[in-house]
């Protein structure tokens, strides 16, 4: 089944009405969160101020019996133009079924100016989009093309620091942003503590607690602070370290043997998971299917974690189909992520513009059973990326 186009698109559907019954501002707007830029007191309050605001970028692919398929993935025209530009060139008049041939094509095409960051997410919006038509052409949903669905449903943790709301919301298992970091000092070391602290009071003994550390520490203060918070019994520690530094992943494990690890969103491909599974240096992989190369890679990186008795969730994988159809057809995964951004008091599938997207209920997701990864999008919601008039918006001035 030959692919016929392939072109970066925006999805714009119609206008959502604002959400009503919040009773309070989410964290996510509030909050401070620790980052890699916290030692810089100008960029230090919230990662709005320095993050690019690049728009999301979508792929769409058509296959020569009309079948078209969609994928996403972030950075707006920079990722645009590499699937305009190169990838879709090569990629048209090969044939769509062969993906995980195309996702290796990808990975060698992208070489010569480096396969991570954003390249690797151009290739995942294309091998999303090439899974989807593949699944709607066959009409089977993605997780039936790879091995079919391992359980009928699949628990979910909330991220966030609302856990009064998530609770109401039906979640057992939270996962708190850490506010500050090693240009916090002392005191910095002290208010995490408080802060786990009183989330695990609020939430009691029984419920799951992890901590998002986003790039954020160096070792030291990963050693220091985890020491700190060893009486409330986090389930893991989340990507204390930035993501190239080896070394550091290597001395952490060492010297916190006790402590579950978690990292991987900001690794790109299979290779560095199998770094991590040959040193036993990460206890539960994270990659994010819309980042890392799409769904193709995330399949090697579950054959890695099995094969090395390792644990796989993805980053945000309960707020995307694809991570849905990924996560319910693999084993080693046990629980999804759920990003909450959304007002307290806000019905969570309020904000669900995209129809086909499931969200939980009562802490846990039965994805969908449509073709492809299940997404209803209109016909009339897709423009060309570089001929529509939403160009990226620019960055706000501090």
């Amino acid at each position: 089944m030959k692919i016929v186009d392939i072109r970066a698109v925006r999805v714009v559907p119609p206008d959502h009405p604002a959400p009503e019954g919040a009773t309070a501002r989410s964290w996510h707007y509030t909050a401070e969160v620790a980052n890699p830029m916290s030692g810089y007191p100008r960029y230090k309050a919230h990662r709005s101020l320095w993050l690019p605001t690049w728009e999301q970028t979508w792929c769409q692919v058509t296959l020569e019996d009309g079948t078209r398929g969609l994928g996403s993935t972030p950075h707006g025209r920079v990722t645009a133009a590499i699937i305009e530009d190169h990838l879709a060139p090569i990629l048209v008049g090969e044939d769509g079924y062969a993906v995980e041939r195309l996702a290796d094509m990808m990975f060698r095409l992208t070489k010569p100016y480096g396969s991570g960051g954003l390249a690797a997410c151009a290739v995942s919006a294309v091998d999303l989009a090439l899974w989807d038509a593949k699944g709607r052409s066959l009409g089977q949903p993605v997780y039936n093309l790879i091995g079919g669905p391992e359980r009928d449903s699949i628990p979910c943790y909330a991220t966030g620091n609302d856990v009064d709301w998530y609770q109401t919301c039906g979640y057992t298992r939270f996962k708190l942003a850490c506010p500050y970091g090693p240009a916090d000092g002392l005191a910095g070391l002290d208010k995490n503590e408080t802060f786990v602290a009183d989330a695990r009071a609020r939430i009691g003994e029984h419920c799951d607690l992890m901590l998002d550390c986003w790039m954020a520490f160096d070792v030291e203060y990963t050693v220091e602070l985890a020491n700190r918070l060893r009486p409330y019994r986090l389930k893991w520690m989340e990507e204390y370290l930035i993501p190239e530094d080896f070394d550091g992943h290597l001395e952490v494990r060492q010297r916190l043997p006790w402590q579950t690890l978690a990292t991987g969103e900001h690794w790109y491909g299979v290779q560095p998971f199998q770094w991590a599974a040959r040193h036993q240096a990460i206890d539960i992989f994270q990659p994010d299917i819309a980042w890392c190369g799409g769904l193709s890679t995330c399949l090697k990186i579950a054959a890695v974690a099995e094969s090395a008795g390792k644990r796989l969730i993805l980053h945000g994988g309960g707020n995307t189909v694809w991570g849905q159809h990924f996560s319910v057809s693999r084993a080693c995964v046990p629980l999804l992520e759920c990003f909450q951004s959304t007002d307290p008091g806000v019905d969570p599938a309020d904000p669900v513009t995209l129809p086909g997207l499931p969200v939980p209920a009562h802490g846990s997701l039965v994805p969908n059973d449509g073709p492809g990864f299940g997404l209803e999008i209109e016909d009339a919601w897709i423009e060309n990326f570089f001929t529509s008039s939403q160009p990226d918006v620019p960055r706000p001035t501090n």
